[in-house]
């Protein structure tokens, strides 16, 4: 009997899944053996992890509904059944999410982080944060009115902001919006005397002091609340002359793109919510009420505040790699013998140095390379702009697609080109995810080309928290693979017949097929067939 895998019995959907496998990040946070603020940071992270979920898997959704199109994906839900699935889990996932932050405030409150409402400060406490709202919190703030002069104002993509209903002298009711300033701390640390300290939410703060914006009216009700937005680039590649051009329009796009959650604190009322929702053109479904703080990655910073080592893995140091001699230079060693390097365990520094080295050797002719997502003060990318500056071939992918990283990509591409590099903005229709250093090199024996492969990104700061393998290999056949990938990806050159890489979308799916049809051949035959997990 054949079995039939195309049933919908067989599939799960693709963004359900992904909601589980966020649901497990999350789970995380309740393994007790990990420090505290380790644990927190699971939180943390899932928040993220899901407001980036929102922003294109689920406007995605949203809008392949306003182009008419709702039929069923493979496990048998249609568009709408997916809108519909996904509320009913997001729900529930943001409610386990603020459990678990609660319960480990809980703890931590026992280790002496206490975070309090600014009327439970003490008197000295209250003292500091009524000169700190005064001198540094006040100055930001802009209060906005909405009337009939004064429309509903454009709202910012994850920004956190406070609603308020008011009534003036006339006694007539109107509502207001304060946003929370994100130039300024969220989580505001208050000594108390006596070397103790409590942390305070900027929003509580500004909250205390409302009447003081709206004088003359009375406050009926103020609750945070907390939009995102479509951000998916909507780029037409077929149809554009100039890729950077149509992703930066596409960007500036993004940042108006429509509103597909809401969080707000659960005590606002149902006229706040209605008239948020009325505004946001949003239905029930997409409303998210919070008891706690909205928008939990304010604790990624909260980590970094004097004294939470404690609570924390002690720094990881990278070892440098045993094959390599840091007095050395590395493509004498590279040559002698390849060299694997495992990150984060062994160090990335090799790899920053092999293209500070071709930089300034003035043996090296040229130097080609991919990056998809770099660090915010690259020593990559000014070993680049410094080997253009130095007279010699540099070739450069930057790719503008990488999701979120598009405005950074933009601004190196730019700053690369300027200093006389070869700027390559991805290919139309594909990401170019591809990891690839290539140095040529002339020597006493003739041109030798050096080449490192990567699974992960060309970024210092990452490649200390993320496992990735790198090779570093002067083979004269990856050599050759090298110099052939970069002339597909700079000119219209037919891809070759390969010696040891195999490209997508020409002929890695193929390649994986004969890869497993070879163990299955010999597993057919009794030997051992390899597996990899």
């Amino acid at each position: 009997m054949i079995t039939d895998f195309n049933k919908p019995e067989y599939f799960i959907n693709r963004e359900l899944s992904w909601l589980k496998f966020n649901l497990r990040v999350l789970k995380e946070a309740e393994v007790e053996n990990i420090p505290l603020l380790e644990r927190l940071r699971f939180v943390a992270i899932s928040a993220s992890n899901l407001d980036e979920f929102f922003m294109v898997r689920v406007a995605g959704l949203h809008s392949q509904l306003e182009g008419g199109i709702n039929r069923k994906d493979a496990a048998g839900l249609t568009v709408e059944d997916q809108l519909r699935e996904i509320s009913l889990d997001a729900h529930e996932q943001m409610q386990s999410k603020y459990q678990h932050f609660f319960a480990l405030l809980k703890k931590l409150k026992q280790e002496g982080v206490v975070f309090k409402k600014p009327k439970e400060l003490t008197a000295a406490g209250k003292d500091w944060l009524d000169s700190y709202y005064q001198d540094v919190v006040f100055p930001v703030l802009t209060p906005m009115a909405v009337d009939a002069s004064r429309p509903f104002p454009f709202l910012a993509n994850r920004s956190l902001n406070l609603i308020l209903e008011i009534v003036n002298r006339k006694e007539e009711a109107s509502m207001a919006f304060v946003q929370v300033p994100s130039v300024l701390p969220r989580i505001i640390t208050v000594e108390e005397g006596a070397d103790k300290v409590a942390y305070v939410y900027l929003e509580d703060l500004i909250m205390l002091h409302c009447p003081e914006l709206f004088k003359g009216c009375k406050i009926t009700t103020v609750a945070p609340f907390r939009i995102t937005r479509d951000s998916d680039l909507d780029v037409d590649e077929d149809e554009t002359d100039d890729l950077l051009k149509e992703i930066e329009k596409s960007l500036r796009k993004r940042k108006r793109g429509a509103a597909v959650r809401l969080e707000i604190a659960q005590n606002a009322n149902d006229r706040v919510k209605h008239f948020l929702m009325t505004n946001l053109d949003l239905t029930i479904d997409e409303v998210y009420e919070i008891k706690g703080p909205l928008d939990l990655t304010f604790l990624f910073k909260f980590f970094d505040l004097p004294g939470m080592d404690k609570w924390q893995y002690p720094p990881f140091v990278p070892q440098q790699p045993a094959e390599v001699d840091a007095g050395a230079s590395l493509f004498s060693q590279i040559k002698e013998h390849d060299i694997l390097v495992h990150h984060p365990y062994e160090s990335f520094e090799p790899v920053v140095k092999l293209v500070a080295q071709a930089a300034v050797d003035p043996a090296v002719l040229a130097i080609k390379q991919t990056l998809y997502r770099v660090s915010g003060n690259s020593p990559i990318v000014a070993a680049l702009a410094k080997a253009a500056d130095n007279g010699k071939q540099v070739t450069v992918l930057v790719e503008l697609k990488a999701r979120f990283d598009e405005e950074n990509n933009i601004v190196w591409a730019r700053r690369l080109e300027e200093a006389g590099c070869h700027v390559i903005y991805g290919l139309v229709g594909l990401k170019t995810h591809s990891k690839i250093v290539l140095v040529v090199r002339k020597e006493e024996d003739g041109i030798k080309r050096y080449v490192h492969l990567g699974t992960g990104n060309y970024n210092d700061k990452t490649a200390k928290l993320y496992t990735d393998i790198g090779l570093m290999t002067a083979n004269d056949e990856f050599g050759a693979d090298a110099s052939a990938f970069f002339n597909v990806l700079s000119g219209y050159s037919e891809p070759p017949v390969w010696n040891k890489l195999v490209m997508a979308p020409l002929g890695l799916r193929q390649k994986f097929y004969e890869l497993i049809d070879r163990e299955i051949k010999y597993a057919q035959a009794g030997e051992k067939g390899a597996y990899y997990c």
